[in-house]
């Protein structure tokens, strides 16, 4: 019981950083440097701080993954037998998969940004007129992507959800039947 009250813990709480953080990033990081008076900074300060949001981000994935396969381990039996579970956790792995994959590829993206940062910027993903050709193609991809962390990192709470009710004994019975 502690074992799954520890992995579940950590299981939600590390899917709520990451989207609580991702959210807090595009709105709150990327609006606070679209301020600054030098264009040259914008995009610089938003890269610096996302470049120190990263470690936890990527510690919170990798701990969200650890929990869940702990989850699963310790749930098997419903996983394998309750009608649902196992379709539920499919889908909610792949969503996970996916996302975790965004996140990277938005650093990536976002370490391009950064290296065209003395070009100047509108925003930390709103490019200047004057700005290459590459940086504004890095810059709408970084907005796009920036902007789907949270879709994604979201919708993988609100299936942990769908999980807990799916663990309600009338719910478990339920299914146990049916299968």
């Amino acid at each position: 019981m502690a074992g799954n009250l520890f992995a579940r813990s950590v299981h939600d709480l590390t899917a709520a950083a990451w989207f609580g953080g991702s959210l807090m990033g595009a709105i709150g990081l990327n609006g606070a440097a679209a301020e600054a008076k030098d264009p040259a900074e914008r995009t610089r300060l938003s890269s610096l701080g996302w470049k120190k949001w990263a470690p936890v981000q990527s510690a919170a994935i990798i701990s969200h993954f650890v929990a869940g396969l702990a989850l699963i381990g310790d749930n098997k039996g419903r996983v394998a037998k309750q009608e649902g579970v196992g379709s539920a956790t499919i889908y909610k792995t792949g969503v996970t998969v996916v996302g975790a994959l965004v996140t990277l590829y938005a650093g990536i993206v976002g370490r391009k940004v950064e290296k065209y940062s003395e070009e100047g910027a509108v925003g930390a993903t709103e490019p200047h007129p004057a700005a290459s050709k590459e940086l504004k193609s890095a810059q709408r991809q970084l907005k796009l992507l920036q902007w789907s962390i949270p879709l994604f990192s979201g919708a993988v709470i609100v299936m942990g959800a769908q999980h807990g009710e799916m663990q309600r004994a009338s719910n478990v019975l339920q299914g146990l039947l049916r299968s």
